[in-house]
């Protein structure tokens, strides 16, 4: 592209790269939250970089989790309900071929969709699990260590993490939906401090038993942590909420004991290691006592329950569990005769995305060790999409992790020129159902993602999602016909917020597109003219192009939307009072500038909402009767048409277009919605 025009040498973009959207749980369908926020965002920003940087340079994958307790335990359900009659495996691939299904009726143009059990994605997880694991035990991160389990005496089993139930013992955190080992809002801590923790198998408090597992070192990574926050702070495209919450887990381990307690406390105190005590603030219930590191932190919660006395810990950096004892899981390599183990599943999703990309890059006939290519090379990068709820593991586990690879290639002995390098996290807040946190548990259940396609399009969604504004805040998602009274349904003056981007595409999008191709066919004998496209036109486009571009850089999609806004309507005026002007005047000349002038913006808007609403966008392609790698490249100086067109065409002075059909609508309303 030639800078003189667009000026986007202002924005770098990587030579390759990976997009990953999560992994869903293989125990359910998709909820709209998982559409809404993380795979349309990462959809969209795929097929833009995919525009910008060329498709066979950029990787989005994503599949389904297969491994987990909340699969044990929704297959136990129903196996004991008698709803189902299979394998776990069956179970988890019904699952997975929803989930697929639906991701398809969005358009969500992932390279792979299989899991970490399943197709040849499951084969590579299997051997890239053992690699990582044992790269991090080479290199001294791996630690054995006993540790406390829930036993469940009536039923004579130890229980997985989602088969014992209390409240989070995190100060601060309100979740009821306490498990194990971590909470339904993603806080991590110690089994045995579970608050009021039942058995789901047969409502008794269970147990506590040693068993021994492996666990990762991320206490030693307090330092690197530090240094990779504040360099995360400084990045003005990573949003605030990404090193917010990672500071979170940096503080010193803290207790938090209730003021009534203290007398208590005091009696124990001096058993206690050494520790700074601060008093309760005004307001607050509990007084703080803070530990240098999280060895004396667990001494003192010791002696904190051998005398009785409640308490709740802080977030903190714990050792991060990296095995467990389920059957249903990844096997875990056998180290220093520790035997019979399964990978949790919460460290093996965080490398799965590099057993997809070996495994796509398998798919497509590539060497296996091209996979360095994108998670290795500087001149490569790596998006991660996530909900702000796990970046815990993604911001904190995962960065401590790679860092620990080092030196080393998990694939390849011996030290690595080029290591596995971090990765930047795309972090979105919570999208609500109304005004509330959307959970199938709730007392309103949401829909799911296929429900809402019968009230909505595919693109009038995608539209929607991704104007919200998830970056910057929790947003409610607000469909009329889920959430209004019976008398608003009933007022076609109460408007569905839903559709507020939908009219843009319905509306002006297709008046623009249909007013071009129309004008051709009745002025200009079914060709696009070309010619030089007016100067204040070429500005106005290139403008956008470069701030779409540096918006896209900060993934900033709710600004792309705003962006797109203005310059659809603006580009619609334009035409609408250039063709009433040119008419007026009996003017040929000008009917043909306006239609130069229309044509070429039309171009431009269609190549920028193509990430957003790739069906019709690349419909409107398909009646311009271009190729879509030419015409949704960035790789123009977008001067005007004539770069896209052969030498005869521009010789000639047009360039031929398919006949568009009377009335006819690239971006079509819901069946529900023609009234």
């Amino acid at each position: 592209m030639a800078a003189s025009h667009t000026n986007t040498e202002r924005t770098s973009w990587p030579k390759r790269a990976v997009v990953t959207a999560g992994m869903p749980y293989g125990n359910k369908a998709l909820h709209f939250g998982h559409i809404a926020g993380v795979f349309v965002p990462a959809d969209a920003f795929a097929r833009f970089l995919r525009d910008r940087i060329g498709a066979a340079n950029v990787r989005f994958i994503s599949g389904t989790d297969c491994f987990g307790s909340p699969i044990n335990e929704g297959y136990r359900k129903l196996v004991e309900a008698g709803e189902f009659d299979g394998t776990i495996e069956e179970y988890v691939l019904a699952n997975h071929e929803r989930q697929k299904a639906t991701l398809s009726a969005f358009g969500i143009s992932l390279d792979i969709y299989e899991g970490s059990n399943i197709g040849h994605s499951g084969d590579v997880h299997q051997l890239i699990s053992e690699k990582f694991i044992e790269k991090l035990h080479e290199n001294g991160h791996l630690h054995k260590r006993a540790t406390l389990q829930f036993y469940d005496a009536e039923a004579g089993t130890f229980l997985n993490g989602r088969q014992v139930q209390g409240r989070c013992p995190v100060q601060g955190c309100k979740s009821e939906h306490g498990y194990a080992d971590e909470c339904d809002l993603g806080h991590s801590y110690a089994p045995e401090d579970l608050i009021a923790p039942k058995s789901t198998l047969t409502g008794t408090v269970p147990e506590m038993r040693p068993v021994e597992n492996w666990y990762f070192d991320l206490p030693a990574f307090a330092d690197f942590l530090r240094d990779h926050v504040a360099a995360l702070e400084a990045d003005p495209d990573v949003r605030a909420i990404v090193p917010q919450t990672i500071k979170e887990f940096l503080a010193p381990p803290v207790i938090y004991v209730k003021n009534e307690a203290r007398e208590a406390y005091e009696a124990v105190a001096g058993e206690l290691p050494p520790h700074a005590l601060r008093e309760a603030e005004k307001g607050k219930q509990s007084f703080e006592i803070e530990f240098a590191d999280i060895e004396a932190r667990d001494a003192a919660r010791e002696v904190l329950a051998r005398a009785d006395i409640r308490f709740r810990t802080g977030k903190a950096l714990v050792p991060f569990r990296i095995t467990g004892n389920i059957e249903w899981g990844v096997a875990a390599p056998v180290i220093d005769g520790l035997e019979g183990l399964t990978v949790w599943c919460w460290p093996e999703s965080l490398w799965a995305p590099m057993s997809f990309t070996m495994a796509v890059n398998d798919q497509m006939g590539l060497p296996r060790g091209s996979w360095r290519d994108w998670w290795c090379s500087e001149d490569a990068e790596v998006f991660q999409f996530i909900g702000q709820d796990n970046l815990y593991f993604y911001g904190v586990a995962q960065p401590a992790m790679i860092e620990a690879l080092r030196p080393g290639d998990i694939l390849a002995p011996g030290p690595s020129e080029h290591p596995i390098r971090q990765t930047t996290l795309v972090a979105n807040h919570h999208i609500l159902f109304g005004d509330k946190k959307a959970s199938s548990s709730g007392a309103v259940k949401p829909p799911s993602a296929d429900e809402l396609l019968d009230h909505y399009t595919v693109e009038q969604l995608r539209a929607h999602f991704l104007a919200l504004g998830l970056d910057q805040k929790s947003v409610g998602f607000k469909p009329k016909p889920y959430l209004a009274t019976p008398e608003e349904l009933a007022d076609p003056r109460v408007a569905d917020p839903v559709l507020k981007e939908g009219a843009l595409l319905t509306n002006v999008f297709n008046r623009l597109a249909r007013s071009c191709f129309y004008e051709a066919q009745k002025s200009f004998e079914g060709y696009l003219p070309l010619g030089e496209v007016s100067s204040e036109v070429v500005e106005k486009a290139q403008e956008t192009l470069t701030a779409y571009d540096e918006m896209m850089h900060r993934v900033e999609l709710h600004s792309v939307m705003s962006l797109m806004d203005g310059f659809i309507r603006w580009a619609n005026k334009r035409w609408t009072d250039g063709i009433r002007q040119a008419e007026l005047a009996g003017d040929d000349a000008a009917r043909r500038q306006v239609l130069v002038d229309s044509f070429f913006l039309l171009r431009v808007a269609t190549l920028l909402m193509h990430p957003v609403v790739p069906f019709g966008t690349e419909r409107i392609c398909d009646y311009l009767s271009f190729e879509f790698d030419d015409f949704f490249s960035w790789n123009y100086d977008f001067e005007g048409m004539d770069e896209l067109c052969s030498a005869s065409e521009q010789d000639e002075g047009r360039h031929r277009i398919r006949e568009l059909p009377p009335r006819f609508d690239f971006f079509e309303k819901h069946p529900s919605q023609r009234k």
